[in-house]
């Protein structure tokens, strides 16, 4: 059965602005679609995976979905609602960024060029780098109006704040080669729509009318919401900074935590967003959150279904295992592999040489406020070493015994965690 896209993203939560007609269109014929994707790293962030969620959806509705990694304008930067310019990138980290981006978008897409519906990727440094400031002036720039420009809210904001910062001709030119971009697909590869967050309205506006000026056709946009947090935070975002997608900067363990630990008030809307559950599977969790939140079903669900579909199975294996073990206090099911991501951002971790006391090494693990606190601690029985209580106060970490030959996990209490790891 045809999935109508409009409808899905709807009741998902998904759906901001549209332009009329579109919804008829897209249920009347498969077309192409973009979304363009900013290179300000070399990994994106969950905060591009709605509209990564939105491109899935879009080829499983019958369309062919086109990733823009925006590499020309990249190194202009899109106004924002901040009162700063962002830094602009220079060539050789743009292009550093814009391959990560590719690679991982490749990972959520079908683009087997045997499918008619094949994804595409495309960089628009591709048709902006030789394009002269004069002819871009001539053929582009006659048809949008400063008037017109300046309404933009994105404009407006920029152009309200402090007069000391104010915007540059270099930012405002965004909207323009934006609207160039859907312009240059809907002529090059069929793209008759565009979609994007609710702040990039006006710039996807502004290429619409750049096709009914230039071409004298029509063309589409829809926006979906910027994603929110029940209690006003920011989303995206944990204590030790922004999650990403890449596994080597957040870990599928970290990862997989900052899921589960969303907020019962947030879950609901949450596996709407993120996953592909149906109506009634989401329907049914959001009941039992609601009902029995000690449970965590909610949580637990989504924290499985988002962490397979951006790190794959064997990595959701394993951050299950790993918070399974930490939960238990049992370490002899982690693998060394655990243990590494657990050193990379799951747990607070320290360097230390063998011979090192374990008063000393818990002081530099932030497991206690001095060497007393540490050695009232042991002689409680509140401390553990590698899932062996310690009973020894004057006991040295030899690594003899360590976990792999590199690792001691020390517990103290119930669930408080050091990693200590051996110096190379």
């Amino acid at each position: 059965m045809q999935i109508n896209f409009v409808e899905e993203l709807r009741w998902r939560g998904m759906l901001h602005d549209i332009t009329p007609e579109t919804e008829d269109y897209l249920n009347s014929n498969s077309t192409s679609g973009y979304i363009g994707f900013d290179p300000t790293a070399d990994s994106l962030h969950i905060g591009s995976l709605v509209q990564i969620m939105i491109l899935i959806h879009f080829q499983r509705a019958g369309h062919r979905p086109i990733a823009l990694v925006g590499g020309a304008t990249g190194m202009i930067g899109a106004p924002s609602g901040k009162s700063d310019e962002r830094n602009l990138l220079d060539a050789v980290n743009l292009l550093e960024n814009v391959d990560g981006i590719r690679k991982q978008l490749q990972k959520f897409l079908d683009f087997d060029s045997a499918n008619p519906l094949a994804a595409q990727l495309v960089n628009n440094f591709d048709w902006i780098k030789d394009y002269s400031l004069i002819d871009f002036s001539r053929d582009i720039g006659k048809h949008l109006t400063v008037n017109y420009m300046m309404a933009k809210d994105s404009v407006k904001k920029r152009l309200g704040s402090d007069a000391k910062v104010g915007m540059s001709f270099t930012e405002f030119t965004y909207q323009l080669i934006q609207g160039y971009d859907f312009l240059h697909l809907y002529q090059n590869m069929d793209c008759k729509l565009q979609m994007g967050g609710s702040d990039q309205w006006g710039n996807i506006v502004s290429g619409i009318d750049l096709i009914r000026r230039h071409l004298g056709k029509e063309a589409f946009a829809l926006t979906m919401p910027l994603v929110t947090k029940s209690d006003g935070t920011k989303f995206g975002k944990s204590a030790s900074g922004a999650i990403w997608l890449d596994a080597k900067k957040t870990s599928p363990y970290s990862f997989y935590q900052f899921w589960l630990n969303t907020a019962d008030a947030d879950v609901e809307a949450f596996l709407k967003l993120f996953t592909f559950l149906d109506e009634d599977e989401v329907a049914t969790l959001a009941g039992t959150t609601q009902e029995h939140p000690e449970l965590r079903e909610g949580q637990r669900r989504l924290a499985k279904e988002v962490t397979l579909l951006v790190h794959g199975e064997a990595a959701l294996t394993s951050a299950e295992r790993i918070s399974a073990c930490l939960f238990a206090g049992e370490v002899a099911g982690l693998q060394q592999e655990d243990l590494e991501q657990l050193q990379q951002d799951g747990l607070a971790s320290n360097i230390c040489a063998p011979g090192s006391g374990l008063l000393t090494v818990m002081v530099d693990a932030s497991l206690a406020k001095s060497t007393g606190e540490a050695r009232k601690l042991i002689q409680g029985n509140g401390v553990k070493v590698n899932g062996q209580p310690a009973t020894d106060p004057r006991m040295e970490l030899s690594f003899d015994d360590a976990l792999f030959g590199r690792f001691y996990l020390i517990r103290k209490g119930k669930k408080q965690y050091g990693l200590v790891v051996r110096e190379a």
